[in-house]
């Protein structure tokens, strides 16, 4: 059998680690090709780690919230697949390669040649901290030989019989290329009987060697501290003699009772006072009052004052449960490792963009009749419906090309204008939580491109089905408030970008109008857009110009256009 490594997968460029969230496979599972071994988090995005491997899970690497690097070994899995052949280059290699002798283990002097493949063997032997395997010699016809193996015995004029003689050091006595060689270093020399009569013969005497010489020395050690000349040695010895008693009960009962019973008394309970009264106060009181003693005991010794005032803050998150009740009637809820980073993005963009919002209102009464009049056949031709935010997405490409210095990004001094126009749009998770999955090249798209990007994309990051890259290099971002019927919004830069925009409810209302016989009132499908923009780099004139010829885009909009 082979040990196949499960790596965490390269997820990107700027992807250098991943949390652990949670085992989907226990060890001892089998493991189908494409199953998912493990779930992990990069950034804001969960996603899954397949085996592509069929086979057992014999090992697990990494604990649940740990952060791994990309690369890192996560699991191993014993796979039924036989050690591949060795390639002629590979055999002649063996032949002709020599590395310093040392001994084997018996008493005899080998080489010991790298392995045809040690990041699959070898290092797992090392991990797992298993003790070599006693050789074994199998009877011929009962025994397996890799390809490997009997790859090296053609090359040596090894025959069959010769084979099923050497003993064998792999599971159940399979021989394994390691000991094909050494047979063939020591050949004519020793053959591989000497290696039986070592293993069974020395353990035994060893073990039963220990007992008699440990068990007489600590009577004679108590009976002389228990003398008039070594007080001091007479307060430890009781010490050591009461630890010890329940181990060997046999040899140590019949001594200690007469011994140890009349000098404890006098000499311990001085003794034990001093000691124990200067440890018990400082970890006795931050931990009374708490009730969860086992978090407390381990966290309170490290700050002995100021512990105590951070005492409410760290009883909650201490819990598994997300939420706990408190005196007052008040929850405590701890953030989950999304909120957590969306807090930290969120505190970030402020403190690094000075943000100025704009708005405008636009009249999108030709869009919403054009979208009515297409739905229907637009969803059973393609397959897919088309919504509001492949339109937007559409509008802001087209502006963006207008308007390129909004489409950039600043890393200290330096302006960074973006090639490709790659458009984020903020999508709302069952849990609460936020995720920006990235429509790349949106300018490149027609519509039924846009919709079919937007809603599969919308799919699976509610079903947390989103990969790594799906959510990197956006230039732009979109949120639309107006799905919570929200009429306009403030929102935060997503950085490294520069600019965001909100797209609020569309809302009938009157407005009014331009007709050729005069002004009228008349009801409009009205909706407000608001650019939020980092005022490093975009000044009030370019970011409300770009709002504007969004909106112009979207208040122009063809009715009898055709997709």
């Amino acid at each position: 059998m082979a040990k196949y490594k499960l790596l965490l997968p390269k997820m990107g460029e700027s992807v250098a680690e991943a949390t652990i969230i949670k085992w989907n496979k226990n060890i001892g599972d089998i493991v189908d090709i494409d199953d998912a071994v493990i779930d992990i988090a990069t950034d804001k995005v969960d996603s899954e780690v397949p085996s592509p491997v069929k086979g057992k899970l014999v090992l697990q690497l990494c604990q649940e919230n740990e952060v791994v690097q990309v690369g890192a070994v996560l699991a191993i899995i014993e796979t039924e697949e036989a050690e591949a052949p060795l390639t002629p280059e590979q055999t002649e290699a063996i032949k002709n390669f020599k590395l310093p002798t040392g001994d084997n283990g018996n008493g005899h002097e080998e080489e010991i040649l790298p392995d045809v493949a040690p990041e699959i063997i070898v290092p797992f032997t090392e991990q797992l901290d298993i003790p070599p395997a006693k050789p074994v010699v199998q009877a011929s016809g009962s025994r397996f030989y890799s390809p490997l193996v009997r790859n090296i015995a053609s090359h040596e004029g090894i025959t069959n019989e010769e084979l099923d003689t050497i003993p064998g050091s792999g599971t159940e006595g399979r021989l394994t290329k390691d000991d094909v060689l050494a047979y063939v270093n020591t050949r004519g020399t020793a053959p591989a009987k000497p290696v039986e009569p070592v293993a069974p013969s020395i353990p035994p005497p060893v073990m039963p060697v220990p007992p008699p010489t440990l068990s007489p020395v600590p009577p004679p050690a108590i009976t002389n501290g228990n003398g008039t000349p070594r007080p001091s040695e007479a307060l430890e010895q009781p010490k050591f003699i009461t630890e010890a008693t329940p181990v060997p009960p046999p040899s140590l009962t019949p001594v200690a009772p007469p011994m140890v019973l009349p000098v404890p008394p006098p000499t311990v309970s001085p003794v034990a006072p001093p000691t124990a009264s200067p440890v018990p106060p400082p970890i006795a009181n931050p931990v009374a009052p708490p009730v969860e003693s086992p978090a407390a005991a381990t966290e309170q010794p490290k700050p002995a004052s100021a512990a105590q005032p951070e005492q409410p803050k760290a009883a909650a998150p201490s819990t598994p449960p997300p939420a706990k009740s408190v005196s007052g009637g008040n929850e405590i809820i701890e953030m989950d490792r999304m909120r957590r980073l969306i807090a930290d993005h969120m505190v970030a963009s402020v403190h690094t963009s000075p943000h100025v919002t704009s708005f405008v209102e636009a009249d999108v009464t030709n869009l919403v009749q054009w979208r009515d009049k297409i739905k229907g056949p637009f969803e059973k031709r393609e397959g897919t419906k088309i919504t509001f935010m492949p339109i937007f997405i559409e509008a802001v490409a087209k502006a963006i090309k207008d308007y390129p210095m909004i489409n950039v990004s600043v890393n200290g001094t330096q302006i960074i204008k973006k090639k490709d126009i790659n458009i984020g749009m903020a999508a709302a998770l069952p849990s609460g939580n936020l995720i920006v999955p990235v429509i790349r090249k949106a300018d490149e798209l027609n519509l039924i491109g846009l919709s079919q990007a937007v809603n599969d994309l919308a799919n699976r990051a509610r079903t947390s089905k989103l990969l790594p890259d799906e959510i990197r290099e956006g230039t732009f971002t979109i949120t639309n408030v107006g799905s919570f019927g929200n009429d306009m919004g403030t929102p935060i830069i997503n950085q490294p970008q520069v600019a965001i925009l909100a797209v609020g409810a569309i809302k009938k209302k009157p407005a009014v109008i331009e007709t050729p016989t005069g002004d009228a009132i008349a009801i409009r499908n009205m909706m407000f857009l608001s650019l939020s923009y980092d005022h490093r780099v975009v000044d009030g004139a370019l970011g409300g110009s770009f709002i504007r010829r969004v909106a112009d885009y979207l208040e122009n909009w063809d009715l009898d256009r055709e997709i």
